[in-house]
């Protein structure tokens, strides 16, 4: 079957996503190691992946805990040292696809004014055909409803969409809609499997 369109998730795929290790540098590991063992940090942040506004709810989480406030404002202050760059051999095979017409959509949980900071940051990401990002859409992955809105908004069938995620949940997630998927360990294997499909003329963009 003919893949139709692409799509991408972005944390750990395009964008390198590890706020644990920010938090190891400036707090050093034993304190940061505390921290995500006292507070739901990811917890909240998946909150906000769902629509929630972050700013609000880590202001309130550390309100919360007060023995951890400044840290956890630093989930928000930080924002982009959590983020720290770009994966660029990823960012590549996205331009070389874009090259050849081949239309290319971002499915990421993402709060919604977090990506607004990091498109500036990283404009590649205003070079999608179309833009799935939870926290817009008040729904987030792996839940069935994300995957049926991308279906519905591209009208593409769902066995003509290759998608690639880092996170084994959303690729199930996505094969038992009947996606094409791709369980991103590495961009070299990402490479591996648009080759296979026909989406790239090698291996390397």
């Amino acid at each position: 079957m003919a893949i139709e369109a692409v799509i991408f998730d972005i944390g750990n795929v395009l964008l390198h996503w590890q706020p644990r290790a920010h938090f190891d540098r400036v707090l050093g590991d034993a304190r940061s190691a505390q921290l995500f063992s006292d507070v739901p940090l990811f917890e909240t942040h998946l909150k906000a992946d769902q629509g929630g506004d972050m700013q609000a709810l880590f202001t309130e989480l550390a309100g919360r805990y007060p023995e951890w406030q400044a840290e956890i404002r630093m989930w928000v202050d930080d924002w982009l040292s959590l983020v720290p760059g770009q994966i660029d051999r990823s960012v590549e095979t996205l331009q070389a696809l874009r090259r050849q017409h081949i239309p290319v959509f971002a499915l990421s949980n993402f709060p919604d004014g977090a990506f607004d900071l990091t498109e500036i940051a990283f404009p590649f990401l205003r070079d999608f055909d179309r833009r799935y990002i939870s926290g817009r859409l008040k729904m987030a992955k792996p839940d069935a409803a994300i995957f049926a809105h991308v279906e519905s908004d591209c009208g593409i069938a769902p066995d003509r969409l290759l998608f690639t995620d880092d996170s084994p949940a959303n690729i199930d997630a996505a094969r038992a809609r009947g996606w094409q998927t791709h369980l991103f360990e590495g961009p070299e294997g990402w490479e591996t499997c648009l080759a296979r499909h026909g989406l790239l003329e090698r291996a390397e963009p």
